[in-house]
């Protein structure tokens, strides 16, 4: 494995759809999640990460195993890092966990499943986790933090009326609804703490990886309720030491998107080259890197 990571980095991803749902709101029918005094359209972590996870599936490396995979419980592999370390389970004979025996893991041996669990899963070992459940692993705070992306400007959802099938067996059908976003750029922030990727173990290898699962991650979650969604602009901050060498939201401030159409005339954004990137270099100071990957 190569070595820990020793910088502080801060990164602006860019990312855009067209004629898809990003991230659907359960709690709104699956609409594209939307920012209701602004109107800009939402894109939360969770749906970031689970695409970093699933492009980690994907890849199927030695040691880039995924913890939280779709449907799997979790508590079984939390019990596999006990076994692996010659712990106790606390798995009852009916099959249920003894929680109140779980809660009172030393923080030794806490710390030793811990260990394993960082080095055979990725999304551990970069985003932490929360393993107190069933035979109790204790939580973990990873060294990679995402925030909700947001669309640059406020987005209009489509409800399109489609066709399905009811019925496999009869040539039936009915009416149904589909919601889409004719086209939005999305801007999301993310920070990397050198300090926790030593608790992890996070290394120089692990955040190369991470870098090519956002630039490549749309490719492998093509779907019709999704439309196209692509990587757009990757520019990563690189301060000199650990600590960092300047606020990380004075680094974001340097880089602006601005959309070169009317809008004020009705003339809508419909494609990336709609916008262009402006980066003021004179508030990034010298001690920090600016690196553009895409």
């Amino acid at each position: 494995m190569s070595k820990l990571i020793q910088n502080r980095y801060e990164f602006v991803y860019l990312f855009d759809v067209e004629n898809g749902n990003p991230n659907g709101d359960p709690d709104a029918g699956n609409m594209p999640r939307i920012d209701p005094e602004t109107n800009h359209g939402i894109v939360t972590d969770v749906c970031l990460k689970r695409k970093v996870r699933n492009y980690f599936q994907i890849l199927g490396k030695d040691g880039y195993d995924i913890f939280i995979k779709q449907r799997i419980p979790l508590n079984p592999l939390i019990a596999e890092a006990c076994e692996e370390t010659k712990l106790e389970t606390y798995k009852k004979k009916d099959g249920k966990w003894d929680t109140d025996q779980a809660k009172k893991r030393s923080q030794k041996d806490i710390e030793t499943m811990q260990k394993w669990l960082c080095s055979k899963y990725f999304d551990i070992r970069a985003f932490g986790g929360v393993l107190s459940t069933g035979p109790n692993a204790g939580q973990i705070r990873g060294p990679i933090q995402l925030s909700f992306a947001r669309s640059i400007d406020p987005i209009i959802p489509l409800e399109v009326t489609i066709t399905r099938v009811t019925d496999v067996d009869k040539e039936e059908g009915e009416m149904g609804r589909k919601h889409v976003v004719p086209y939005a750029l999305y801007r999301g922030e993310g920070y990397i703490s050198a300090h926790f990727a030593q608790q992890t173990e996070f290394s120089e290898d692990d955040l190369k990886l991470f870098w090519e699962a956002l630039i490549n991650m749309f490719e492998h979650d093509h779907s019709s309720a999704r439309g196209k969604m692509s990587a757009r602009k990757l520019i990563i901050f690189k301060h000199q030491t650990a600590l960092g060498n300047a606020p990380a939201h004075l680094l974001f401030d340097a880089i602006e998107v601005k959309n070169k159409v009317n809008l004020d005339e009705g003339e809508p954004v419909r494609k990336f080259q709609d916008y262009k990137i402006e980066v003021n270099n004179d508030v990034i100071p010298s001690e920090v890197e600016m690196i553009e990957m895409l």
